[in-house]
């Protein structure tokens, strides 16, 4: 009986740590995190990694993940929906390919990554050289 209570233990553990690991921010830079308390982002929650040239959605399964990736030239549009507590994000292309659709993050995120997002399009189309924004680099 003690061995398989300690396998069960074993067990729940090594689950533990996949699901902790697949949390963890999957780039550097400025990766923006669901929050496990919203909707579909319990175990593996949403990330969207933000760069001068493109915008990346991520989402960890249990074996492998599924990524997103639009160039900030076919981003059409970033609507923000906000809810009591958390902010749905939407970022519309103009290359026909799906929209990411990223719900749960916080308000202050929400506005952050359009923020970037803006920012990154506007030293884009002037020709500049686009680095980071306000400090950028953390992960959220």
């Amino acid at each position: 009986m003690w061995w398989g209570l300690g396998a069960l233990a074993a067990l729940l553990l090594v689950a533990a740590v996949w699901v902790w690991r697949k949390g963890r921010p999957f780039a550097q830079g400025d990766v923006f995190r669901a929050s496990r308390l919203s909707g579909g982002n319990h175990l593996f929650p949403t990330q969207v990694l933000i760069t001068p040239t493109s915008v990346v959605q991520y989402t960890p399964r249990w074996i492998g993940r599924q990524e997103q990736t639009i160039h900030l030239a076919h981003v059409s549009s970033v609507n923000i929906e906000t809810g009591l507590l958390f902010s749905n994000v939407f970022i519309e292309t103009s290359g026909g390919s799906d929209p990411i659709k990223c719900h749960g993050h916080k308000k202050g995120d929400a506005r952050r990554m359009k923020e970037l997002i803006e920012q990154y399009q506007t030293d884009y189309y002037r020709g500049r050289n686009p680095g980071p924004v306000g400090g950028g680099g953390s992960a959220r």
